[in-house]
Formats: structure tokens, sequence, C-alpha cells
């Protein structure tokens, strides 16, 4: 079995982490790590180095939309730099070919943005179209029709095979440059359901329905499956990136043995930066492995943009849109690529090094008391509050790091209610990775909403709770039914985040 073949080896040589440069840890330190992680039992006061989310790499919590956007704390005077030119080429607003600004050209002939920044504002999450908008820029609808067993990777137990759709590839542009047809205009409607609470308390749900609208290429497949996305946020990816592989498939119970209601699996897909399979953990099925391979297929099917790991020139482009195949793309001059290893590397180091601001208010009595009922209802067992990064000899921002993003980096099944019917490598339709919470108190300070989940349906984060179901339904009716008192100390400690 593959999972258990990874688990095995990984503190040997770490077929999970082959992208990291690792010192093994000692049996002390592995002691050690197993204490200052164990899960506190103690509300009256603040866990120890609890207010620095991200270790050494925590920076302070700033008041306004730059807080996601500062470099990690521990960041070498010499590395700042490099920090910079990486984040002017997540800025970048890239253009059609042939321009005169050659650095710059390659764009789609199909896109959803023109740079990274256009889908992650100011670093943060995305969200759906507002009411009255014309496009939804943070927002995407991926595709893919049923596979067969020949299609599916063979390494990889229980893989799920799918394919992209034969005219529409694996995702839907809303965008394309002059001459040539956007994909699709995405279309949302809402309908309201009411849920009453405790002590006469009521929240609002909406419920979607997403149609892909005036398709410039012909129908869809009919067996077409289509899944809604809204940007992450991209703080502390680096430091999800150094937690070791071992440690997170040490949480995975697929068969829930232990009978606690909580059955998380692992998705392993396969590497295409180091042809193999390997743990999944970015992205909101867990469906890349890497930060490098999230940044270039990001650039590929978001921006049209050719990189070594995915070189072709037309993008997202299928062999069915013949005239997007056959348009001037970036690669001439003396460029192979329209991006080459540099730039991707650049792209990498920034996205790793994105700082996590310090929590506030952790000895506040209503975070505190908030905290425990976090943890006594049960939320900790998805959300695991901390875990320790591999010792690393190159990257020392993320090295030997004491962390709290609260997430397990696995797959849960959450019920019928967000369940998209689309599979992606291990994980099936009703399966979502559990999103990391850190900074989640200062998403509308950052990105201007509070919408939250995979497609932002969930206006504030007591809808969020309300959406969970599957293995989190009994937390979903405990914080239904527990007194408001508690309910509220809830949502405080989650914005303390």
């Amino acid at each position: 079995m593959v999972i258990m073949c990874i688990a095995a080896e990984s503190s040997a040589d770490p077929l999970g982490d082959p992208h990291l440069d690792v010192i093994a840890r000692t049996d002390a330190e592995a002691a050690r790590i197993a204490d200052v992680t164990a899960p506190t039992t103690d509300f009256t006061q603040a866990h120890k180095f609890e207010e620095r989310q991200a270790g050494a790499a925590t920076v302070r919590a700033r008041n306004n939309a730059d807080a996601f956007s500062q470099p990690s704390g521990n960041i070498a005077f010499e590395d700042e730099l490099t920090f910079k030119v990486g984040n002017g080429l997540f800025r970048k607003l890239w253009v059609s070919s042939p321009s005169s600004t050659l650095a710059s050209d390659g764009l789609g002939p199909l896109f959803n943005a023109r740079s990274c920044q256009r889908c992650h504002i100011k670093d943060g999450r995305g969200h759906p179209p507002e009411p009255g908008d014309d496009n939804a820029i943070s927002m995407f609808l991926r595709v893919s029709i049923p596979g067969n067993y020949e299609d599916g990777i063979k390494e990889i137990e229980d893989y799920i095979a799918t394919l992209p759709d034969p005219t529409y590839g694996t995702q839907l542009q809303e965008f394309s440059v002059q001459g040539h047809a956007a994909e699709y205009q995405l279309d949302i409607t809402y309908t309201e359901e009411e849920i009453a609470l405790s002590e006469g308390e009521t929240a609002s749900l909406r419920h979607p329905t997403y149609t892909a609208e005036n398709l410039g290429y012909g129908p869809l497949h009919p067996d077409a499956m289509l899944s809604p996305r809204i940007a992450n946020q991209m703080i502390g990816l680096g430091l999800l990136e150094a937690v070791p592989a071992a440690d997170i498939l040490a949480a995975t119970d697929p068969d829930d043995a232990d009978g606690d209601g909580i059955s998380g699996r692992a998705n392993i897909v396969w590497s295409a930066e180091f042809d193999q399979p390997m743990l999944g953990r970015f992205g909101h099925k867990a469906g890349n492995p890497t930060i490098r391979q999230q940044s270039a297929g990001a650039f590929a099917g978001d921006i049209g943009i050719a990189s070594p790991m995915f070189p072709n020139p037309a993008g997202e482009c299928t062999q069915a849109q013949t005239a997007c195949q056959s348009a001037p793309h970036g690669d001439g001059d003396d460029r192979v690529f329209e991006i080459d290893d540099e730039i991707l590397d650049l792209v990498t180091f920034y996205s790793r090094n994105l700082a996590v601001p310090a929590r506030r208010d952790v000895d506040d009595a209503q975070v505190l008391r908030g905290k425990e009922v976090f943890y006594s209802t049960g939320c900790t067992s998805c959300h695991t509050p901390s875990f320790v990064t591999h010792r690393l000899k190159d990257q020392p921002e993320q090295s030997f790091q004491l962390i709290w993003p609260y997430t397990d980096m696995l797959l849960h099944d959450m019920g019928e209610g967000l369940a998209d019917h689309r599979p992606e490598a291990r994980a099936t339709g009703r399966e979502w990775r559990t999103a990391p919470l850190w900074g989640i108190g200062l998403t509308e300070q950052v990105s201007g909403h509070s919408y939250f989940l995979h497609d932002g349906r969930a206006r504030s984060l007591l809808e969020a709770i309300l959406w969970h179901g599957g293995e989190a339904q009994a937390q979903r009716d405990a914080v239904v039914d527990m007194p408001k008192v508690d309910r509220d100390a809830l949502i405080r400690f989650l914005e303390s985040l």
C-alpha cells in the first residue's frame, strides 16, 4: 500500500519529502516534540509559545491590509531582496504575445487572471463575485470527466481516475486575449436556508447553484464534473510544506479504528517535479505536493504561462481549441519557456516565506473559553493545533519551528452539503482537506470580506461551521445546541487566530 510505504520510509528516507534537505531527528528531539505538541488540558491561560503561530517566522500583526504580505520574521537580511523580487513577479501583469515587453508576454490565450496577485489579493483569500460583478477574477470552475482504470496512476492505491474535458481541459477560463473567445462566464444563484440555534438565535445558509454560461467553444462533455474554487490565502505555506510527511500520515485513520467518527485520509498525488507519488498538501483537496508545483500549475492554468514543469505554451488550451494552440506565444526569441526555473524559484521563495501574523488577545477570558469549547467539542480531531517542522539544511526560516496552523492536512468527508461530486487524485467528491485556521480572524481586514469555505458560500465563521457535515456533523450539531455564550466565545477564539 503506497501510504504505508511512505509512512514507513519517511523517517530514514522521506519519500513524502524529497523536496526538502532534511536533518534526521534524534530520539530526544522526538520526545520533546511529542511533549510540546500534546493537546493542552489547561484553559486558564494561553499555552506557552501559542501567540507566535509560526514560531520564529511569526511577524507582528499589522492593523491594515498588508498583514499577510510580510516576509518571514526570521528571514536573513540578504534574502529580503529575493523575497521582494519574488513579490514583484507575483504581482507582475502579463501581456499577450507578440509584445515588445518580451519579459512579460505569453499571457493566455485563455486565462483567469493576468497576475498571481489578481486572484490572491493582498495574499489573502478569494471570493465569489458580488451581485452586479461581471466576472469572477479570484474564483473559477474546475472541470473533469470520469476516467477508467487504465487512465489512473497505478502506483497510487485508490487513485480515482479522471480526464480533462475534451474541449475545455481541467478548468474554465473566463478571460481571453484579443481575437479569442473566452471559455465561459460564471453564474451563481443562491437560495437561503434558515437554521435554528439554541436560545432563539437563528442563522441563514446560502445554497449556491453554479452554471457555466456563454460557453465559447460548444457544450461541455455530458459527464463533465464542475467544482467551484476560490483562491486560498498564502500565509505559512513554507511551514506547512516543512511538516514531516510521517507526522501527517501518523494521524490517518481511514477505517475509523478509534471509533471517534473521524477518518482522515491522505491524498497521495503524482509529483510532476520528482516523478513519483507524494503526499498532497496544497489546494482545497490537497491536490498538489509542493509549493513549486502549485505555483507552476497556477501559472499554466490561471495565467497561461509555460514553465519547465508545465511546458505547453498554450497553457490550458486543448487540442480542440485549434486557434488557441496556433496563436503566438511567449516562447520565442531566446526563451525556451515563457518563464524559466529561476523565475519559478523566485515565486516559490516568495510564496514559501509569506509570514503568519502573531495571534491577538491570547489571554482574553472569552478567547480562552472559546479555545476550551473548540477543544472539548472535538474540533481538534481535524484542526490539529500544532506541529514541529523538519530540521532543514537550506531553509532556516522553516527549520525546526513549533507552529500552530490548526490543520491536519488530511482529507475528510464533509457531507453532502459541501460535496462537489468531483474527485481529485484519491479525494472523493465529498472530501476536502482540513483548511488551516491561522490568520482566519484577519480575513476581512486583509481581503475586505468574510467569505469562507472552498467556494466562499459562508459569509461568516459561524456559517462556515454550520456547513460542516459528514465526519464533522456531531461537532456542527454541538455548536447549534450549545449555550449562546459558548458559541460566541468559540467565534471569538477563531477571530484571535
